[in-house]
């Protein structure tokens, strides 16, 4: 159970079930098995950041009439213990486009004498054209500005798959994936849909008008630009910023032989120019296609940042399996290092975060014993190599979990998910980890 706190009502959401009562008589008290959610809605593709005690989750609310879907966030003062009700983001009525490899991203940044943070929302948004959207809110998240657009105007062709990340100034920046390559029609899907179709035919070319794009979030939009093309175009991106300028971008790439393998690049001028691109590990996984299914980063106090991404191992017997690897400098990596899942055929989906002890944790999700489990499972690294500590946490015995994503608190992690409970709509889980 959650309580989720409004203006005179306390909104309870267990196991799909939605009550309301006067707040005043509410006790404010998080236990595992809760979940947050816009009552008879679907909600899935949850999002998740947290400073100090301060934590936002964002996702997106699809009406179950016509599966329009909105962005929503709400937001717990007390290191997620209790939520404050949930408020819509996009000011234009279910505009969203949003799944499990593109869901809406929040950041926070404390301008200077502001408390709480700032928060910035970033989704992608249908309509005349495609476009990826952000906007920002000034008091803690009870309103939002109206969203601004990143694109030049009438950008075409298909764009989606962004992240978002704020620079130790408090700058936002993004990056997404945009497919412009291609003449299309402004607001359809069908380059999408065209790219995926003939990924199969010539992936290598396909994916050479497919490209990585990138802007301080809070500049004009004349500012985006290409950093490399040659992405496989329906994987999730990762965007982290680091000490001293640094930000660095990591995704899927299409290399020659149709090898679906993780890429990086590294901007040490806070977004100003970025080195070359450089491969994080020759995995060698060669698909005439999209695997759906993209890398996660999170850095460390020390600048380094760490990777984890999802790979299939070859052999007689191809297997799906979740890496890990770090770099200090951000032009070599160490040698990949395999975390030990569940033992299922194929586990997605990979997250990490690190905490404000250092602590390394990554989440991702599998089959297991018939149903999808979200799995979190902390790492410890040593001079030779990594050692896993402790047994891999499962985040909930209710029906299906997927996309699992984790913000670091002071005192341990937060997680969340999309949980399908049987024959209920779809919620996001929340899970505290690593508390007293």
């Amino acid at each position: 159970m959650v309580v989720l706190r409004g203006r005179g009502l306390v909104w309870i959401a267990a196991l799909g079930l939605a009550l309301s009562f006067p707040a005043a008589r509410q006790a404010a008290v998080l236990v595992d098995g809760t979940t947050l959610g816009v009552p008879g809605r679907s909600n899935s593709t949850p999002w998740v950041a947290a400073e100090g005690s301060f934590v936002v989750v964002a996702w997106g609310a699809a009406a179950a009439a016509d599966s329009r879907t909105d962005v929503f966030v709400a937001v717990s003062r007390d290191g997620g213990r209790t939520f404050d009700a949930p408020v819509q983001v996009n000011k234009q009525p279910g505009e969203a486009r949003l799944g499990g490899e593109l869901p809406p991203r929040v950041a926070l940044t404390r301008a200077a004498g502001s408390s709480p943070p700032e928060i910035t929302a970033l989704w992608t948004a249908r309509g005349d054209a495609i476009t990826i959207r952000t906007a920002r809110s000034r008091d803690g998240g009870r309103t939002f500005d109206d969203a601004v657009v990143l694109q030049r105007p009438n950008a075409l062709g298909d764009r989606g798959w962004p992240s978002l990340a704020v620079d130790v100034r408090g700058r936002p920046h993004a990056i997404w994936l945009d497919h412009r390559g291609l003449s299309v029609e402004p607001g359809s899907d069908s380059a999408h849909a065209a790219h995926r179709s003939a990924a199969a035919r010539d992936g290598v070319a396909m994916a050479q008008k497919s490209g990585l794009y990138y802007t301080a979030a809070g500049s004009t939009p004349s500012s985006e630009r290409q950093l490399t093309p040659g992405v496989c175009y329906c994987c999730k991106t990762a965007l982290v910023a680091g000490r001293n300028g640094a930000l660095a971008a990591a995704w899927r790439h299409v290399y020659p032989g149709n090898r679906r393998d993780i890429a990086f690049i590294i901007s040490n001028d806070g977004g100003r120019t970025f080195a070359a691109p450089i491969e994080v590990s020759r995995d060698q996984w060669e698909i005439d296609g999209c695997p759906d299914d993209g890398p996660a980063m999170a850095v460390d106090a020390a600048g380094t940042i760490h990777i984890v991404w999802p790979t299939v191992i070859g052999g007689a017997e191809p297997r799906g399996a979740i890496f890990y690897s770090s770099t200090r400098d951000g032009r070599r990596f160490a040698p990949r290092v395999e975390i030990p899942t569940l033992g299922g055929p194929r586990p997605t989906h990979p997250q990490i975060a690190i905490d404000a002890s250092g602590r390394v944790a990554v989440a991702w999700d599998e089959v297991a014993e018939g149903r999808r489990v979200a799995v979190v499972r902390e790492l410890k690294r040593e001079r030779n190599g990594v050692v896993f500590a402790g047994a891999p946490t499962v985040l909930s015995a209710r029906g299906s979990a997927v996309y699992p994503v984790l913000a670091a608190l002071p005192t341990g992690l937060i997680a969340v998910w999309t949980e399908g409970a049987p024959g209920a709509q779809p919620v996001i889980g929340v899970r505290l980890i690593g508390l007293p």
